[in-house]
């Protein structure tokens, strides 16, 4: 390689890692505001991707570039050398590929070791040999909020078309989710009906829940504000709509809100699903699909 060469791989390798990185931090700002501490790992796995991904990306375009630039046709050689094959070259775009993949996945893994989210299915330990020492000893509060002994629980049922949220130990029945402030919460969540998806975009988790099955996830919001609950499986027509508002508030105000509910009764909020139903045009397009009728609301009382 010659000294010119060698100044121009330099040069446009240090550009490469620079904007790559640039590029991971700005990735924080394309996610909704955080609002649980589970979100935390889940932006910097997106980070993470978001650099390894550039300096690929950078990498594959800066060759193609230089290639363009200095090996273009040329009518004195219209063939090219004869080259049948270089087995370094294959031996190292095989590697490479092989370190990459296995850095994703140790690190996707890793990711979830920390955010210590209780699926359907029981947690793993890491293993020493994967990093549990140097999660351990990380000053993280995931991990302090994960030993909490007495997390709150609450019953989540959800069918076609609402969510219904059940606090037992207040004896209150709402459709919107209330939750205290950096305290974890264990949802114990059964559907009446098909496959559902409890998904907030600001908390940056989702569970699916299976009918037929109780699903227990826990997390930890970290931050007061108003958010709304997606619906992110395709349960059936007007999935889209369903939605709930979640509120994260402090413990004070969540404890008054469950007294005020105490004596109050359950109104059902409007269904989107049966408006956008009603708004349907009057001449039907001939999908061949049939349309699901949104089920009628029932009330509940405490």
């Amino acid at each position: 390689m010659s000294r010119k060469n060698l100044i121009l791989l330099v040069i446009y390798s240090l550009f490469t890692l620079g904007m790559s990185y640039w590029l991971g931090q700005q990735s924080y700002q394309w996610l909704p505001p955080a609002a649980a501490a589970e979100a935390e790992p889940v932006g910097d796995l997106l980070s993470f991707l978001v650099s390894l991904g550039s300096i690929v990306f950078l990498g594959v375009t800066g060759v193609l570039g230089y290639s363009l630039l200095f090996y273009r046709f040329s009518p004195h050689n219209p063939d090219g050398a004869p080259i049948r094959g270089n087995t370094r070259l294959e031996i190292i775009w095989t590697i490479i590929p092989i370190v990459l993949v296995t850095w994703i996945a140790w690190y996707s893994y890793n990711i979830y070791q920390r955010m210590q989210v209780l699926g359907p299915l029981p947690i793993v330990e890491v293993p020493e040999l994967l990093g549990e020492k140097a999660i351990a000893a990380e000053p993280s509060s995931l991990i302090a909020q994960s030993s909490d002994i007495h997390p709150e629980r609450i019953q989540v049922d959800v069918k076609q078309w609402a969510w219904t949220f059940t606090y037992p130990n207040a004896g209150v029945t709402s459709h919107e989710l209330h939750l205290p402030v950096d305290r974890r919460v264990t949802l114990n969540m059964t559907s009446q009906d098909v496959l559902h998806g409890f998904y907030v975009p600001n908390f940056r988790i989702k569970q699916d829940i299976v009918p037929n099955r109780e699903i227990e996830f826990s997390f930890t919001p970290n931050r007061i504000g108003d958010y709304e609950l997606h619906d992110s499986q395709f349960s059936g027509t007007y999935f889209a709509v369903m939605t709930a508002p979640v509120i994260v508030q402090s413990l004070k105000d969540f404890q008054a809100w469950l007294e005020s509910q105490q004596q109050a009764q359950t109104d059902l909020p409007p269904s989107p699903a049966a408006q956008e139903f009603q708004q349907r045009p009057a001449t039907s397009v001939k999908s061949g699909w049939p349309t699901v009728k949104p089920r009628p609301r029932q009330g509940s009382t405490h």
